[in-house]
């Protein structure tokens, strides 16, 4: 199958970013990749992989090397930002300056500071569709990398009003192609989400190794018995600290109110046990319990049934952005995505979805947003 997006520069050639590259190499050999970096060593591993066809470094130095911009301005469609948030705002200054019309994304953990930076610089608002891949390794940088670091994970996008309809299926085309599970969600929710579900409990687990190495000295059979559930919970914790540093102070409102809410569930356990109330503490451990059995049912796919869901809609500002967020809401898993344009201000915005998920909520919720919907089964072959 053809892809619009053949032609594209990752900038940041860490984890994800050469992650993104060895993926995309794989799924798709024929596209071209460029790479940038500001390591000499990065972009020679990634060149010795094959990871991607060329690289260069950010600017021309030492010597004037302008194939980063020569690659922009002549051949690129798509621009992935593998980078954290606090770094963007040079490049999209230069590609600006290198008159890009492209489509532009990336991969950053955290979306206020970069979206308002995209917003404050960008002519055109919609060229810019946030993503966040929720993938990662305890092994930083490009040696980290690998090809199948996405399969089954999820990739936040955050389309808007102003995202192009075909930008957000052409670009969920993308990453399907390299094994991620594509989910919507407003740009000015994604920060407090992450925060509960990536940026607390990374610090929790932080804490716990904390925890175990004041004792460690004393207890020298500590970490020896430290296996099972520990080495799991805490696994996250041997990420790069100056990355997460900086992940810490971009979303640190929305992750000082999670690590405040952290303190009080514990405050629970604390007066359950101060108080030998079993009861309360056996309360508390089955509600956690319950809900953890749960996300399985919940999220995975039990079978490979698809369903097709078709909308008829007029061209307005941010139908798609609406309608995927509806389906992420209520735990649909898009499988693929397309728009059949009927007439130029008329199209059938055309879904297939896998069994998880509340179908029957979507199409109530699509009912009461204002869309008449058409279900009906898909077969596999199809």
């Amino acid at each position: 199958m053809d892809n619009r997006f053949d032609r594209i520069a990752i900038v940041g050639l860490g984890l994800i970013g050469a992650s993104i590259a060895a993926a995309l190499r794989h799924a798709l050999p024929q596209i071209r990749l460029f790479g940038v970096d500001t390591d000499p060593r990065t972009r020679e591993i990634a060149l010795s992989r094959g990871w991607v066809d060329a690289a260069a470094a950010p600017a021309p130095q030492p010597a004037p090397d302008h194939s980063f911009r020569d690659f922009i301005q002549n051949e690129a469609n798509l621009v992935i930002l593998a980078i954290p948030a606090d770094a963007a705002q040079s490049y999209f200054q230069d590609l600006v300056a290198w008159d890009y019309a492209g489509l532009i994304t990336d991969a950053a953990s955290t979306k206020s500071r970069i979206c308002v930076q995209a917003a404050s610089t960008l002519p055109d608002p919609a060229q810019f569709l946030p993503g966040h891949p929720m993938a990662g390794s305890e092994v930083n940088g490009i040696e980290g990398a690998r090809a199948d670091l996405f399969e089954g994970q999820h990739w936040i996008l955050c389309p808007n009003a102003d995202t192009r309809p075909e930008d957000f299926t052409d670009l969920h085309d993308l990453l399907k192609r390299i094994g991620a599970r594509v989910v919507s969600l407003p740009r000015e929710d994604h920060d407090r989400a992450i925060a509960l579900i990536s940026h607390v409990p990374h610090f929790t687990a932080s804490a716990l190794v904390e925890l175990a190495a004041r004792h460690a000295d004393r207890q020298q059979a500590l970490f020896r018995l430290a296996a099972g559930g520990f080495k799991d919970s805490t696994r996250i914790a041997a990420g790069s600290p100056e990355l997460w540093t900086g992940i810490a102070f971009d979303n640190k409102t929305a992750l000082v109110e999670g690590l405040e809410e952290m303190r009080q569930i514990i405050d629970e356990y604390l007066r359950a046990l101060e108080s030998d109330d079993a009861p309360a503490l056996q309360q508390l451990l089955d509600r956690a319990a319950r809900a953890r059995r749960g996300i399985p049912r919940q999220w995975l796919p039990a079978t490979e049934s698809l369903l097709e869901v078709r909308i008829p809609m007029r061209d307005r500002k941010g139908v798609v952005a609406e309608v995927t967020t509806i389906a992420s809401q209520v735990g649909c898993n898009i499988q693929s995505i397309e728009i059949d344009h009927v007439t130029s201000s008329s199209a059938v915005l055309s879904m297939v979805f896998t069994d998880e998920g509340d179908v029957g909520k979507l199409s109530t919720e699509l009912i009461g947003a204002g869309y008449a919907v058409s279900l009906s089964p898909l077969s596999v072959k199809e």
